[in-house]
C-alpha cells in the first residue's frame, strides 16, 4: 500500500473503532432502536449528496429491491444488535466479537455459495471460532448473565450482528456484483432509515436526550456510518478487497483505546486472548494471512 492508503487504512478503523464508543456514549439516553434510527437517517442525509453528485442513482433504483435488504440485513439489524450490547458491555468487548464478522462471511459463503476454502482457511475458520467461543464463554459465565442488565444477551446480541454481517456479505456477492458501491452504501442506509422510523417513533425516549447523547448520535452518523462507508469504498477502489479487510484487524486496537481514554475501561487478559485467537482465525480463514510454503529439504 502507498503511505495515502495507510492513513485512510487507519483513519477508517479509527472511526470504525469509535462508533463502538460512540453507541456506549448514545444508547443509554436514545435507546438501541432510537439511536440506531437517528445512525442510519444522518448517513442517508450525508450520503444521498453524494450520490447525487456522482450520477449513480440509475443503479440505486435498477437494483432497489435487493439493496432494500441489505439495508435490512447489514444497518439495520446489526446496529440494533450493537446498540443493545452496548447498554452492558464494554466498546472493546463488542469491538472483538465484530472482529469475527469474516469469519461468519467465509462459513456462510461456503454453505451457500459452496465456494469451498483450501486447509489453510478451514484451520483458519477451526482457530477463529475456538476464538470466540472462548469469548463468549469467559464474558457470560454462569446463567446470571443473561438475567435483565447482564452480558449474556448482550453477547448473543454480538453474535447476532456478525452473523447479518456474514450472511449480507454472501447475498450482495450473489446479487448485486458490478452495482456502484456508493449506490449500495446509500441505498442501504436509506431502506434501513425507512425500516427503523416506526420502531423508533414507538420507542423514542420520553425524556429528550441531552446534547452529549445527540453529539455522540450525530458522530455515530456521519462519521462512523457516512464518512467511513466513503473511505471504505475508495480503499477497495485503490488496494482491491483483500487488503481492504486489514481494517477488521485494526478496528479492535482503536476501539479498547477510546473506550479506555474516554470511559476508562480496561483490555482483560481473557478480551486480549480471545481477540488474538480470532484475529489469526480470521487472517487465515480470508486468505489475508498465508501459512509458510514448505520448502523442499537439501543435502
Amino acid at each position: 500500500m502507498k503511505r495515502a492508503d495507510l492513513v485512510e487504512l487507519f483513519s477508517l478503523a479509527a472511526l470504525w473503532g469509535a462508533s463502538f464508543l460512540f453507541m456506549r456514549l448514545g444508547a443509554a439516553d436514545f435507546g438501541p432502536v432510537a439511536l440506531s434510527a437517528v445512525r442510519v437517517a444522518g448517513a442517508s442525509l450525508f450520503l444521498l449528496p453524494l450520490l447525487a453528485w456522482r450520477s449513480q442513482g440509475a443503479d440505486l433504483k435498477r437494483h432497489w429491491r435487493p439493496i432494500f435488504v441489505v439495508g435490512v440485513t447489514n444497518s439495520a439489524l446489526p446496529f440494533l444488535c450493537y446498540s443493545y450490547a452496548a447498554l452492558s458491555i464494554t466498546a472493546g468487548l463488542a469491538s472483538i466479537f465484530n472482529a469475527a464478522t469474516p469469519l461468519f462471511g467465509a462459513l456462510i459463503a461456503w454453505l451457500w455459495l459452496k465456494d469451498r476454502p483450501t486447509r489453510a482457511r478451514l484451520l483458519g475458520l477451526a482457530i477463529g471460532f475456538s476464538g470466540v467461543l472462548g469469548l463468549v464463554l469467559s464474558s457470560t459465565g454462569a446463567g446470571a448473565a443473561f438475567k435483565p442488565g447482564g452480558s449474556g444477551w448482550a453477547v448473543v446480541a454480538c453474535i447476532g450482528a456478525t452473523l447479518c454481517y456474514g450472511w449480507s456479505a454472501s447475498f450482495a456477492k450473489k446479487h448485486l456484483g458490478g452495482v456502484a458501491p456508493l449506490a449500495v452504501a446509500t441505498g442501504s442506509q436509506c431502506a434501513a432509515a425507512l425500516v427503523l422510523a416506526l420502531p423508533a417513533a414507538l420507542y423514542w425516549p420520553a425524556a429528550m436526550p441531552p446534547a452529549p447523547a445527540w453529539g455522540a448520535a450525530a458522530l455515530l452518523a456521519v462519521a462512523c456510518t457516512g464518512m467511513a462507508y466513503v473511505l471504505y469504498f475508495r480503499l477497495i477502489a485503490h488496494v482491491g478487497p483483500a487488503n481492504a479487510i486489514a481494517v477488521t484487524f485494526l478496528i479492535p486496537v482503536f476501539a479498547v483505546l477510546w473506550g479506555w481514554t474516554f470511559l476508562h475501561e480496561t483490555l482483560t487478559l481473557a478480551m486480549g486472548l480471545g481477540c488474538a485467537v480470532i484475529v489469526l482465525g480470521t487472517g487465515l480463514a480470508t486468505g489475508w494471512l498465508r501459512w509458510p510454503a514448505r520448502t523442499a529439504a537439501h543435502g
